[in-house]
């Protein structure tokens, strides 16, 4: 289920993927409507590239403890490099001060 709201959400768990694809997904991408969010949505297409070829995957597992950001989403982005940025031996030290010196 592509990004789901939260009360339909058949569970706790999440898929982050990789994937290896022929270039017909592109095909198929031209022919699928906007899903949720209004963006166009990759397991859309990859339902399309199945009717067209066979693909093959492989799939591995983990319970993964810790604090996650979506990336594809422009608060989860910056959430994100904000928090590496902090983690930096080189960077963390001057962009903590420079966080805390913000007039908010």
């Amino acid at each position: 289920m592509e990004k789901p709201k939260l009360a339909d959400a058949p569970s706790n768990l999440a898929v982050i993927g990789r994937y290896i694809l022929t270039a017909t997904v592109f095909e198929t991408l031209l022919d699928i409507k906007p899903g949720a969010g209004g963006e166009l949505q990759l397991t859309d297409g990859l339902r399309g590239l199945l009717q067209r070829e066979k693909m093959y995957a492989y799939a591995y597992a983990y319970v993964y403890e810790g604090c996650r950001h979506d990336t594809g989403d422009k608060l989860g982005f910056l959430k994100a490099t904000v928090q590496f940025a902090l983690k930096r031996e080189d960077l963390g030290g001057e962009f903590r001060e420079y966080l805390k010196n913000l007039k908010l």
